[in-house]
């Protein structure tokens, strides 16, 4: 094969590999992907907006039902309280930033991983079922979504253990939690990264446990990294012991601190993309946590002196979140891990289509039985904090992990504030731990 010949067959293997996964998407595509209620119907024959469902009418439901939660409501564990569909417009930011990419998008390589990407929703074209693809890029739409925005804080961030039988409430916990985008910033500045990233890390996740006693001062770092085959590192800072210690990859799906919740839960899902096969089910109306957090009737415990107050808890054993549900356009997505020794088989995800967070889960164990429900409460950012107000993000509001093989739950109760730290790098370093636990 002489010269010519080589140049033009690595000049085809280049744009095969580089057009792998690519598609083109257009101002129709973005204006639809974020405000998609302009064109889709919010409806299911029987529904009302407002009505509740319950034991006696679920049945008529089941399919705008998570398998999950038409378990929990077929079997009379709570009622569901529905509200008419509002639309939760992300920031004008992240729009445009879509928007912008339109000109030269970003692709999927060969191995699934998203290239050229700067800023905002990686493929905000509709799903197509035919698209092998489709699966995988409804996953890194959520990965680079706006949860949380740029940085952000909760705290407090109560979490309860209960007893789902009878009710019993077993242990609270009082985190901080802390959340920094490092890469593909779209609001906070400096924009779109932060500087001296040498790690060229993209997302870190910090938390620090401030009650009880016996677990005070016990923290968790989290770094995810740009290069998503690049494994998290994670780190654990004991209390009691007054060390830190590198979490081992098999830990992230163990029980974190004897809660129904593994690390890997955390918003939902907190992992790489490439650590499961994505394959996109349907598009559909789906029942979804959504609330305006100052209408709803708040809890007495806990209060703040900003008389912020939390989410109440109600139904069998107080596991259920007293939000609203409403019904909205979801992508259904069947996420299976690939490695064999995980504790799912699966997960049967439902994101939500506008925001494209993760309020719904149904987990299932390495046999393939339904295992755990995953609800996080999505509340509207204008009707919530005063500092949230204009910040366009859907504000992680309240959580509830339910095991109905073991009748128990862990649910958590967030005040989630979109502010600016001027420490957050800081922050994020094994240093910190050390500093912060001292």
């Amino acid at each position: 094969m002489n010269y010519s010949n080589i140049q033009r067959l690595a000049i085809a293997v280049l744009v095969a590999t580089l057009s792998f996964g690519a598609t083109a998407f257009d101002a129709a595509d973005v204006e639809n992907s974020f405000y998609p209620y302009k064109t889709w119907d919010s409806e299911f024959p029987g529904y009302e907006p407002g009505m509740v469902i319950n034991q006696g009418n679920v049945d008529q439901f089941e399919d705008a039902m998570d398998p999950g939660m038409f378990d929990h409501l077929k079997n009379g564990r709570f009622e569901m309280q529905t509200a008419p569909t509002g639309s939760l417009e992300l920031h004008p930011n992240y729009i445009q930033a879509t928007r912008d990419a339109a000109a030269s998008p970003p692709v999927l390589n060969a191995e699934g991983i998203v290239e050229n990407f700067v800023a905002g929703r990686p493929f905000p074209e509709e799903p197509d079922v035919n698209d092998p693809n489709a699966g995988v890029k409804l996953a890194w739409n959520y990965q680079y979504g706006y949860n949380w925005g740029d940085n952000a804080d909760i705290c407090p961030f109560f979490w309860k253990y209960k007893n789902m039988k009878n009710g019993n409430l077993e242990r609270t916990i009082q985190w901080c939690f802390r959340f920094l985008n490092w890469k593909h910033r779209v609001n906070t500045q400096p924009t779109p990264e932060l500087p001296n990233n040498n790690g060229e890390l993209f997302r870190s996740i910090y938390t620090i446990a401030l009650e009880p006693f016996d677990l005070k001062d016990t923290q968790l770092l989290i770094h995810r990294y740009k290069d998503d085959l690049k494994r998290d590192d994670a780190w654990l800072y004991l209390g009691f012991q007054r060390r830190v210690r590198r979490l081992a990859t098999g830990q992230t799906t163990d029980a974190f601190l004897g809660t129904d919740v593994m690390i890997e839960d955390f918003e939902g899902y907190n992992n790489r993309v490439s650590d499961y096969d994505w394959k996109y089910i349907n598009t559909k109306n789906v029942f979804l946590p959504f609330h305006r957090h100052n209408s709803l009737r708040l809890s007495e415990d806990h209060q703040e002196a900003d008389g912020y107050q939390y989410v109440e808890f109600g139904g069998k054993g107080a596991c259920f979140a007293d939000t609203t549900w409403e019904l909205r356009k979801v992508y259904r997505v069947e996420a299976t891990p690939k490695d064999k020794n995980h504790p799912l088989s699966r997960r049967v995800m439902n994101i939500d289509a506008q925001t494209f967070t993760l309020p719904q889960s149904a987990l299932y164990d390495r046999k393939g039985d339904f295992w755990k429900t995953f609800s996080i409460c999505q509340a509207y950012p204008d009707e919530h904090h005063e500092l949230n107000k204009g910040s366009g993000v859907a504000i992680d509001d309240c959580f509830m992990v339910i095991d109905v093989q073991a009748q128990h739950c862990t649910t958590g109760q967030f005040k989630g504030l979109l502010v600016k730290d001027d420490a957050a790098q800081a922050r994020m370093t094994v240093q910190y731990l050390r500093k912060a636990g001292k």
